[in-house]
């Protein structure tokens, strides 16, 4: 697997605004199938990634909630909280992430109305 490092490189605040954009933008151009975003919350970055038609973030706090936006809505997009969840957490959403399929069947009309 390739990694699309898409900063910040150090803990400074930053506009994730400008951070968001371009995950999704490395989505819509299709210099990445997946991603992974970060802030305090998560709540600030999913919101600002969530802007762009044809992504779909899911803010996920534990391995349930990381299969679920995978299995029934196609998330491609995993939002992380660096200050609600713990480090082993997230590793745990991300391999679930990266593993888990999309369902389809009664989901996909679902998704499909989500643009």
């Amino acid at each position: 697997m390739t990694v699309l490092d898409l900063g910040t490189n150090d803990t400074n605040s930053v506009d994730y605004p400008d951070f968001g954009a371009a995950m999704a933008r490395a989505i819509l151009d299709g210099k990445a199938a997946r991603g992974v975003v970060i802030c305090g919350t998560g709540i600030g970055i999913s919101i600002a990634v969530n802007r762009h038609p044809g992504v779909r973030a899911a803010l996920c706090h534990d391995a349930t909630t990381a299969r679920l936006s995978r299995e029934h809505n196609d998330a491609n997009v995993l939002a992380l909280g660096a200050r609600v969840i713990g480090e082993e957490v997230a590793k745990e959403c991300l391999s679930v992430f990266l593993n888990t399929p999309f369902a389809g069947g009664r989901h996909a009309p679902r998704v499909a109305k989500l643009g």
